[in-house]
């Protein structure tokens, strides 16, 4: 429990003196009738925390004078009748000792509770605006606060919005995160492994889905990390494909976009391949071109570096193919500089590079130093996470060589920015053309 107890020590060290934190995990949803989906916490409280259950609250205090900081759980009580339905509950005391917090109370308890330790509080941090039933419950803490006042207690008299002290926080990953997304990667990069050397023409998306689901479940995945796309032929130029009911033609491209969760932390990789085994000359073409881009892409993953440095190197490599390759004229064009200036590239490109990568697929914390005049990308530090991921996508149109119609690629790895470089801990998952058919030669 050490990395939360150090988090929610940090966390209390950057509020202002006696100020007091809330933060509620996930409530649980009904899919249908009496069957709920999976149960997932929220993220933001899973990393002060590590508590999973539903129904659970966390209050911090800062430390004011020489009065110490603590840290307080709110949580369902222990159950023996209801453990024999649902499962094993830990209880206040347990909780308490288990998870490192200084004082935990049953949930019940929440409002009363709040009413005494909001009183004479200079300011309340907790996500604003972000759900209206706490906004509600806030709204009758303070209350109950003010009704105090003949005796000179005063409620808070700010509100901060508590996320934006804690993603910051959440863009550095510690070496724990760090060890965990590295095996959420392996997982992850082992399913792509498996969904190549299952795939055959004449199979549907979803027995590919299938192959990646039981690999990640079988190696302790909790879940996959968001709906896998599956998308074979012209389906791949769809960036958010997810019906996954398609039958695969011979001579198809299938793109597997699919990460898993371990531990509550998400991978995302992304592989594109022949799902008879050999690259069609167009697909080859294609497919180099965009890892070409990622190779330089991943090249500028370097501390010091802007963030949008990574995604430029991309656009660089790719506007030059899309002029050799005749996607777009160059007659028209006539140079990398004039296809980026005038964005003809987003006819066959639209999406950046990545995305910050955590306990969330698109996890927290700002692209742009708005500390600094201007917002400007902001600088790449060792323990930062993303995805490098460019690709290509060609619809069918008058002015496209029809070699290249419905193809769509996108290579993406998970990477943390070290100290010289990129640590990509995705590399188990095969992506040059001959590693690829090789394996699947193998099939």
């Amino acid at each position: 429990m050490t990395p939360f107890a150090v988090r929610r020590a940090r966390l209390a060290a950057a509020m202002e003196p006696g100020g007091v934190a809330v933060l509620a995990t996930a409530p649980e949803v009904a899919r249908n009738s009496d069957s709920d989906y999976p149960y997932r916490h929220d993220s933001y409280f899973y990393y002060l925390t590590g508590f999973t259950e539903p129904e659970a609250v966390l209050v911090l205090v800062a430390a004011c004078g020489e009065t110490p900081a603590r840290s307080i759980l709110f949580c369902r009580e222990k159950n023996v009748e209801r453990e024999i339905w649902d499962g094993f509950r830990y209880g206040p005391a347990a909780a308490r000792e288990r998870f490192g917090f200084d004082e935990a109370y049953p949930i019940g308890e929440l409002d009363a509770q709040m009413a005494r330790l909001l009183a004479d509080v200079p300011v309340l941090y907790y996500a604003l605006s972000s759900n209206a039933a706490l906004d509600a419950q806030v709204g009758g803490w303070l209350n109950a606060v003010r009704a105090q006042s003949r005796s000179g207690i005063k409620a808070p008299s700010r509100t901060q919005h508590l996320p934006a002290l804690l993603d910051e926080m959440r863009l550095f990953k510690d070496e724990s995160e760090q060890a965990l997304m590295l095996r959420s990667a392996t997982i992850a990069g082992a399913a792509h492994l498996r969904a190549m050397r299952a795939a055959r023409p004449g199979m549907f998306e979803y027995e590919l889905e299938a192959e990646l689901l039981y690999e990640f479940r079988r190696n302790g995945a909790q879940f996959p990390a968001y709906t896998p796309i599956v998308a074979s032929g012209a389906n791949a130029c769809v960036l958010h494909y997810s019906a996954n009911n398609a039958q695969t033609v011979d001579g198809d491209l299938v793109l597997i976009d699919a990460g898993c969760e371990f531990d509550s932390y998400a991978s995302d990789i992304t592989r594109t391949f022949p799902v008879n085994g050999r690259f069609s000359e167009p697909q080859k073409l294609l497919y180099e071109l965009v890892l070409r881009a990622q190779e330089a892409a991943l090249a500028a993953v370097v501390p010091g570096r802007p963030y949008s440095d990574v995604h430029e190197a991309a656009l660089n490599v790719l506007a030059g193919g899309m002029l050799e390759l005749g996607l777009l004229d160059r007659a028209r064009y006539g140079s990398v500089e004039n296809v980026l200036a005038e964005r003809a590239y987003t006819a066959f490109y639209m999406h950046g590079t990545g995305h910050w990568l955590g306990l969330d697929v698109h996890d927290t914390g700002s692209y742009r130093d708005l500390s600094l005049e201007g917002k400007p990308s902001r600088l790449l530090v060792p323990g930062m996470a993303l995805t490098v991921e460019p690709g290509i996508y060609v619809r069918p149109g008058p002015d496209v060589p029809e070699r290249f119609w419905n193809i769509g690629i996108r290579i993406e790895d998970d990477v943390i920015v070290g100290a010289s470089g990129p640590r990509v801990l995705s590399g188990s998952a095969p992506k040059t053309v001959a590693e690829i058919e090789t394996l699947m030669a193998e099939r």
